[in-house]
């Protein structure tokens, strides 16, 4: 990030914040400057419910035999795996706000809106708070989650409850999709992969000091 640009606003006396995007440091690769491991992985990918390469992808194409391996767990999370889309949706974004990772939450706000998050527990995980109001499968992941994260894993307690509700295998995809963003926060933060169509970026940083001008969590919703 660039030194903090700052004006006042007259409005308010509040201050305004502007702040440059740093270069993309691994980009889309042309198709004639692939390796041939990387060619077959992209074509793989593009034959895929993806359609094509792009976002964490192009970084992690880099590692071919990774992008072979990552991009079929992602497949499963993104398109087969059994957890309400609601709730699969609802940990992408809490992996999104621990890492700051604006171009998963720039992907998948939408999608967590459409299956059934409401906005206002959307904007609380984006502002770093727990959400009032959340139905018990919500409350469920968002302890587990949160509990995770903060003590490298879980009590009995929360443990017993989040079985009772999802079950074992649950359990464990709750913990994998977490994982996948994740890597994929971890990933993008380090390429610095830009948000798709130079859109502005959804989060504010943490801890909170700083507003974005343009982006907001809810992408206009």
């Amino acid at each position: 990030m660039t030194p903090i640009e700052k004006s006042p606003d007259a409005s308010n006396a509040a201050t305004e914040a502007r702040y440059a995007v740093l270069p993309n440091r691994m980009p889309p690769i042309p198709t004639d400057k692939m390796t041939d491991a990387q060619r077959k992985v992209a074509a793989e990918i593009a034959a895929g419910p993806r359609g094509k390469v792009e976002g964490p992808y192009w970084p992690i194409i880099r590692s071919p035999g990774l992008a072979e391996s990552l991009q079929k767990v992602g497949e499963y999370y993104r398109y087969r795996c059994p957890l309400d889309r609601k709730l699969n949706e609802m940990a992408a974004l809490m992996a999104a706000r621990s890492w700051s990772q604006q171009f998963i939450w720039d992907v998948h706000i939408l999608q967590a809106l459409d299956a059934g998050l409401k906005n206002d527990i959307a904007l609380a995980i984006a502002e770093g708070r727990r959400p009032a109001g959340m139905a018990d499968d919500e409350e469920l992941l968002y302890d587990f989650v949160t509990e995770l994260l903060a003590n490298q894993g879980a009590s009995d307690a929360t443990y017993a409850r989040t079985v009772a509700k999802f079950g074992e295998s649950g359990v464990i995809d709750i913990v994998g999709i977490f994982g996948y963003y994740t890597t994929l926060a971890m990933i993008m933060n380090v390429a610095r992969t830009p948000l798709l169509e130079g859109r502005p970026m959804p989060l504010a940083p943490m801890p909170i000091r700083l507003q974005p001008l343009a982006g907001t969590p809810l992408r206009g919703r």
